[in-house]
């Protein structure tokens, strides 16, 4: 590979280039062009105004590319710390109208619910082992279950990962996760959990993927989603399932909005819950009045968020946290940390150069289940 500096990028405009020398520059280079701590994202095509959209908190989400004259080559050039992870669109203008795609130069897409995203990596950014699958990690198997539910008046179903070992002989801590059809799709985490009790970083467990269509309500310090999965779910899943059935053996999970609802159900049952995975968890509040910048939606979080922060309690034993540096939340994530300590939660904090994402939240997972539930090889050797 050629690596280019954003000079060498000058030294180019200046040259004239031609169609040729242009299509030799594509061939020769990998994009975006990652040189220590600086990143050139390029854009081949006609138009009037080529621009970065991207989602990094403290930068403008839109930057403007700069055309190569009497070319129809584009490029920008940032500043990028070392294991970063940036998902973005180039937003192509031609008239009237302006089209977001993916960056035509880049084969690293991110999935998410609406979609997918480009990707650009740091320098020392690498992917995970341990998401890829171990061709030698047996496999664990998937259910559907039905549980009736008066909390919500109807059915609700939940998705039940059962260890590749599962015996019904054994005794098996429980996972909770919030939006847990998300998170098999886009983290891969059925392969994740398979791999890390392959090689005995995790103990075998049961895990409940749970879903909700009305997640901003339901996951908003909602009375009826605590009583559902606390009075209903877990009791109905330790007794049908080998569950350790104690508060240690039992963990609530959840991302952004998700993080919330595991939070919030823990207080409204405290002791209940003896593990707590948070991650780039939704915890808007206000120190000052009632100030709500981010939408109706967060109405009932920052009031749970205000009666928390004015009377903290201890609701759990141990509590995973994680945010990434590059979002909106990282703020109140952090203010979070000490409060918590100070409640005699044993509690582990983790940031990340990354966004609100799934791939975030994928790339934590084996830290946090690992430190939540230590599998025999790391309660030996670490």
């Amino acid at each position: 590979m050629v690596v280019v500096s954003e000079l060498a990028i000058q030294a180019l405009a200046h040259s004239k280039p031609s169609a040729a020398a242009i299509e030799l520059f594509i061939r020769r280079n990998k994009f975006p062009i990652v040189e220590g701590n600086q990143v050139t994202f390029c854009f081949r095509g006609d138009a009037e105004h080529v621009n970065l959209k991207s989602w990094v908190y403290g930068l403008p989400n839109s930057q403007a590319f700069t055309r190569i004259p009497e070319t129809n080559l584009w490029y920008i050039t940032l500043q990028l710390p070392a294991k970063s992870r940036v998902e973005y669109k180039i937003e192509v203008v031609r008239g009237t109208r302006a089209e977001w795609i993916m960056d035509p130069l880049n084969q690293y897409l991110a999935r998410d619910p609406f979609g997918a995203n480009s990707v650009a990596h740091g320098e020392g950014y690498q992917y995970p082992d341990w998401i890829r699958p171990d061709p030698e990690a047996r496999v664990g198997t998937i259910e559907d279950w039905a549980i009736d539910s008066q909390a919500f008046g109807g059915k609700r179903m939940l998705q039940i990962y059962r260890p590749a070992r599962f015996r019904k002989s054994r005794q098996y801590p429980l996972l909770f996760v919030h939006d847990g059809r998300d998170y098999l799709a886009f983290t891969g985490m059925k392969g994740i959990l398979d791999t890390l009790i392959h090689r005995l970083e995790i103990p075998d467990l049961v895990v409940a993927f749970s879903t909700s269509s009305d997640r901003l309500k339901e996951y908003a310090d909602d009375e009826r989603h605590a009583k559902f999965v606390t009075e209903e779910a877990v009791p109905h899943l330790e007794k049908h399932l080998p569950l350790i059935g104690r508060p240690r053996g039992r963990c609530l999970m959840g991302a952004s909005f998700g993080g919330v609802a595991s939070f919030s159900t823990a207080c409204r049952y405290p002791g209940f819950y003896g593990r707590l995975l948070l991650q780039s968890g939704s915890f808007a509040f206000s120190d000052i009045g009632h100030q709500n910048q981010r939408g109706p939606a967060f109405e009932p979080v920052i009031k749970f968020m205000n009666r928390y922060r004015a009377a903290p309690a201890q609701v759990s034993e141990r509590v995973f946290m994680s945010c990434g540096m590059h979002e909106s939340l990282i703020y109140e994530n952090r203010s979070l940390v000490p409060m918590l300590q100070s409640t005699g939660m044993e509690l582990k904090y983790v940031e990340a150069r990354d966004g609100h994402n799934w791939e975030n939240w994928r790339d934590r997972m084996r830290e946090a289940l690992s430190w939540l539930f230590p599998g025999p090889l790391l309660m030996v050797y670490e």
